[in-house]
């Protein structure tokens, strides 16, 4: 087996262990990408963890992911840290995918380091096009589809997923000293960091998160064009997934709104939505 092959399954066993909102590697994707997705997968995680995990100081972060970045750049240039960076490389120039993606993501870890609130909403859809739409764009690169329409359909789902992690992570977040719910509309709607220390849910901060929700579920309605740029396993994969985060949504909906209880998706509920996307595609 060569190095980069043990890469891979190395990788894909780490995306399929790892918990997420929805499975990484799914039986939708082209049994031939899986290990593509999986080694994408592993270099998001690693610079995930290494902004999140340990005890390290801010400094000791960004120094962290300042060479996790170079080893990104070096081995672009054919200079390889270990069997996964050669894997990644594979991966980049046979699939022939956008470099800058991967440093959008790594940007994007670097500033969950240094900022904790956001002004107002666009400074968090700035976010988004850091941390989550390169994602989006990655996977429909690995499949060859390059409309620029396409990619802006993928951001609104993707910024969209990420808003709805926000929401759904509320409490989460604010344990690591992170609202994503911007300033000035706290202000609007006279909401104070205190509630969510207190966990004091409130008509206030149920009109914020109404707010909120119901934007993030306008992104994913107007996502769903995308299906006409899809077409197989492919389209049932966004279908499913955007089902999903409607589906985190209306969890959040159906609790008025109250985000100190964190909704999930159980696997009867997973079924239900792996069903809709076949009913829908």
């Amino acid at each position: 087996m060569s190095i980069h092959n043990s890469a891979y399954k190395q990788a894909l066993r780490f995306a399929k262990n790892h918990y997420e909102n929805f499975p990484v590697v799914t039986f939708f994707i082209k049994k031939e990408l899986r290990k593509h997705i999986a080694i994408i997968y592993w270099f998001a995680r690693t610079a995930d963890d290494i902004a999140d995990e340990g005890s390290f100081s801010i400094e000791e972060r960004i120094e962290r992911l300042n060479l996790f970045e170079l080893r990104f750049l070096n081995s672009l240039q054919g200079n390889f840290t270990d069997e996964f960076d050669k894997a990644l490389y594979k991966t980049i120039n046979e699939r022939n995918l956008s470099k800058q993606h991967f440093l959008n993501l790594i940007k994007a870890f670097r500033q969950d380091v240094v900022k904790s609130r956001y002004e107002n909403f666009d400074d968090i859809i700035y976010y988004c096009s850091l941390s989550a739409n390169p994602v989006g764009r990655l996977i429909l690169e690995l499949h060859n589809i390059k409309e620029e329409n396409a990619f802006r359909l993928s951001d609104k789902i993707c910024t969209a997923l990420q808003l709805t992690n926000f929401y759904q992570d509320t409490i989460i977040d604010y344990a690591k000293n992170r609202i994503y719910y911007p300033v000035e509309e706290m202000k609007k709607f006279n909401v104070t960091e205190k509630v969510f220390e207190l966990k004091d849910f409130s008509l206030n901060l149920q009109s914020l998160v109404m707010l909120n929700v119901d934007r993030a579920n306008k992104l994913f309605i107007e996502g769903t064009a995308i299906s006409k740029y899809l077409s197989g396993r492919l389209n049932y994969e966004i279908k499913w997934t955007i089902e999903g985060g409607i589906g985190i949504l209306n969890k959040i909906k159906k609790n008025n709104y109250n985000i100190f209880i964190r909704p999930e998706l159980s696997k009867k509920d997973f079924f239900i939505l792996l069903i809709k996307s076949f009913v829908n595609g």
